[in-house]
């Protein structure tokens, strides 16, 4: 791992978004997908796994069977003919989602793996390989994996609903925001890297439809500066952190859209603790980072967790 070759890589997220557009304008990486599907079960570890479960909640209430499994689940859905299993692993070799894997390889549910490395021994044992395209992360961290796996299970999505979706459009908006946050970060970064540099550690909140951004945000502080942080659903918020905001020197990011936000921020005006908004503003919040198109949850979704990537490279990079 690699403080400097880690910001390189986030440097360079617009670039190979806006390439994994125009792939997606020429082919569908889902096109041989069986006919039947009964079922999606998602299965990975980290920000795989985050990003699946988005997927999984997101395909639900369009009428979609879907689940994100934990790769490391000693069993989850039987094997059995329209399970569509989809195996996230960026490396193409994680254990854990290899292992969940092999109960499945050979039929008769049909297998997709999504992977960054499409001779891996992930890719050996799937029915179809669903390439990442998100070049060599040079410093060692999953980031722009982790919004290539999100940008392509909305490929998946558009595939299984029929929905209309525009999706290299999507991509280049996403691009486009990337590089606004990249190019002002001399505007916010500073300000936001002194708001969140407390005693106790890093707080990231998002509602259910974009938690993965709070997961992501909050794995980035502890992978690279290897700062405590954790993860927190905007409405669940209420019932399992807020008691922090009491004795902690309480310090967070939120990611805005949950009709909870009122509920949260409510606490904390009361006790006074830091709160810093990505993307459109919220009442009383110490400090708010706008960035182009910030306002479509979409591109929130594939944008966002390059905030606190790049405080994440910095603190890094400082030690």
């Amino acid at each position: 791992m690699n403080s400097e070759l880690y910001l390189s890589d986030l440097e360079s997220k617009p670039a190979h978004l806006a390439a994994l557009a125009d792939a997606l304008r020429t082919g569908d990486p889902f096109l041989h997908l069986p006919e039947r599907i009964d079922r999606v079960l998602f299965l990975g570890m980290g920000s795989s796994r985050y990003a699946a479960g988005v997927a999984a909640l997101r395909l639900r209430t369009l009428g979609v069977n879907a689940h994100a499994e934990y790769a490391s689940a000693a069993a989850s859905l039987p094997n059995a003919e329209g399970t569509l299993v989809i195996p996230i692993s960026a490396t193409g070799s994680s254990r854990e989602t290899m292992d969940a894997t092999a109960r499945y390889a050979g039929g008769p549910a049909f297998v997709a793996a999504v992977t960054n490395q499409p001779g891996s021994p992930l890719a050996e044992a799937a029915d179809l390989v669903v390439d990442l395209r998100a070049g060599e992360e040079r410093g060692g961290v999953a980031c722009r994996t982790f919004q290539h796996t999100l940008a392509l299970l909305l490929a998946l999505e558009s595939k299984l609903t029929g929905r209309a979706n525009d999706l290299p459009a999507l991509l280049d908006r996403a691009a486009k925001a990337s590089a606004d946050l990249l190019d002002r970060r001399d505007e916010w970064l500073p300000l936001t890297m002194e708001l969140l540099d407390g005693p106790n550690g890093v707080y990231t909140i998002a509602p259910a439809e974009r938690l993965s951004s709070a997961e992501q945000s909050a794995l980035m502080f502890r992978e690279g500066p290897r700062r405590p942080a954790d993860a927190c659903e905007s409405g669940d918020w209420s019932h399992v952190d807020v008691y922090l905001t009491k004795t902690l020197d309480y310090r967070a990011l939120l990611f805005p859209g949950s009709r909870y936000d009122d509920q949260a921020m409510d606490w904390v005006r009361r006790r006074g603790s830091t709160v810093i908004t990505v993307g459109p503003e919220v009442p009383d919040a110490t400090a708010a980072i706008r960035y182009a198109d910030d306002e479509d949850p979409d591109v929130a979704l594939l944008t966002e967790t390059l905030v606190a990537e790049l405080v994440a490279a910095y603190w890094w990079s400082a030690q």
